[in-house]
């Protein structure tokens, strides 16, 4: 198992890629998108976001984070278009991914758009990001109920636990973790 650390997702992070990607999606009708992943996350932990951001979009994943499709969205003036701006970029979604890490406790969007999208879809999984090279991960109170996802050899892996795991892109199509033995 391996866990996506602070320092390997900060790595990959560009600023030139989050004006690129802005620049490409103020300019195209956002209503009929349609994504892998809604990629859900503490903004105070941007450059980790963005560094899996665009480990998923390298790997030929459409991905939604929210800064970066509807950076017009003013994040201190939350509105209920804003709600449902962000409800439709989730019914559009097809897996949830919970990008866990120091500053995810913070958040008030991260829980309520998990229940959002484990209502509609059940297709809601744990990122886990150690602050350093720590490679456990120890899942606290109701993020139990999900499978969380590691990368091993640049394919990505959705594991209930050591024995039950399946790729990502099956995953996201539906198909469930099977025990292994």
């Amino acid at each position: 198992m391996a866990l996506f650390t602070s320092n390997y997702l900060r790595n990959k992070y560009s600023a030139t890629l989050i004006a690129e990607q802005k620049r490409q999606f103020s300019s195209i009708d956002k209503s009929k998108l349609k994504f892998d992943i809604f990629l859900s996350h503490s903004y105070l932990d941007k450059e980790e976001v963005l560094g899996l951001y665009r480990e998923l979009t390298e790997m030929g994943f459409s991905v939604y984070v929210d800064w970066i499709i509807d950076a017009d969205l003013d994040r201190t003036n939350v509105t209920k278009a804003t709600a449902e701006i962000i409800k439709s970029r989730m019914k559009n979604s097809k897996s949830l991914l919970l990008a866990i890490s120091t500053n995810a406790s913070m958040s008030k969007w991260m829980p309520w758009e998990l229940g959002f999208v484990d209502g509609n879809t059940d297709r809601c999984v744990i990122v886990p990001i150690s602050k350093d090279n720590n490679l456990s991960f120890n899942r606290v109170e109701y993020l139990k109920l999900y499978p969380y996802l590691d990368i091993t050899n640049g394919n990505l892996w959705v594991n209930e636990d050591a024995k039950s795991y399946i790729s990502f892109r099956r995953w996201i199509n539906g198909e469930n973790p099977t025990k292994r033995n």
